[in-house]
């Protein structure tokens, strides 16, 4: 091939190619800005079960660690969220840090006079599940103005997998808080839901999500090792009253969201 003609063809590469990475680099920052947004939820979420494990673990260290490092989390995942798209993505993500800056301050408080006396008054821990919820229905509220001003939304089997992430995180947050004694219904997103609907909501979504025709060989097997950690605990978030083992559940709920989140991201790669 002449030079001249190589060129010619390079040059047609070029022009069909670039406007194609342009567009794909336009879709990956909102995709990556949602994923961060998801991470943000999750690890909110499991700070407040991890105070709850602290607390009727007796002030086991380890959920010390988790607490803190659920609060690392958390921070990272706020300062990655930048230039938002819109006034009103801007405005919700600002309220998102206030609110978060407010939970942190309690949760701290918190856990060092639980260090400090061995217990905590109920009002205050009601209050941090109070403004937990807050900061879940903001980061929602986020999520959604985000896909709104970014005129991206995030695939369908993605946000499903996100959302049962979320629900065994809220179902695990929910049973530590009755472990620990302390009274509090949890449902990050401002809902307070029996924890046998909660329980009963999951199981029903993962038999579908098993069952999707889309799915792959792959990810049929991703879902069926989820399916058998759930198993192995369902009965026990069922029959909560009768033989409380929030160590067993908080352990296996750590491995089903992580099952789920890997999952996601395959869906993600996939966009499915």
């Amino acid at each position: 091939m002449s030079s001249r003609l190589l060129a010619s063809a390079l040059s047609t590469l070029l022009a069909i190619t670039l406007p194609l990475l342009s567009l794909a680099s336009q879709a990956a920052e909102p995709a990556n800005q949602l994923l961060q947004l998801h991470k943000l939820r999750l690890a909110a979420q499991k700070s407040l079960g991890d105070f709850y494990m602290f607390n009727g673990m007796e002030g086991d260290q380890r959920y010390e660690r988790m607490i803190n490092e659920s609060r690392a989390a958390v921070s990272t995942h706020l300062n990655a969220l930048t230039d938002m798209p819109g006034d009103g993505s801007r405005a919700l993500r600002a309220q998102l840090e206030q609110q978060w800056q407010g939970y942190q301050l309690d949760l701290n408080n918190l856990t060092v006079a639980l260090k400090t006396n061995g217990f905590t008054d109920l009002q205050p821990v009601a209050d941090l599940a109070d403004s937990n919820s807050q900061l879940m229905a903001l980061g929602l509220e986020l999520y959604n103005k985000l896909q709104q001003e970014s005129a991206y939304a995030v695939s369908p089997m993605t946000q499903r997998s996100r959302e049962q992430s979320l629900l065994m995180q809220a179902i695990a947050v929910d049973y530590a808080s009755r472990s620990a004694s302390v009274g509090a219904t949890f449902m990050g997103g401002g809902e307070s839901r029996p924890i046998e609907e909660l329980v009963n909501e999951f199981a029903s979504k993962l038999s579908a999500l098993e069952k999707e025709p889309k799915n792959s060989a792959q990810l049929r097997q991703s879902w069926g090792n989820v399916a058998t950690k759930w198993r192995y605990i369902e009965n026990s978030l069922i029959n909560y009253n009768e033989n409380s083992v929030p160590f067993l559940v908080n352990k296996y709920a750590e491995t089903i969201i992580q099952g789920s989140e890997e999952i996601a991201s395959q869906y993600a790669a996939s966009q499915l």
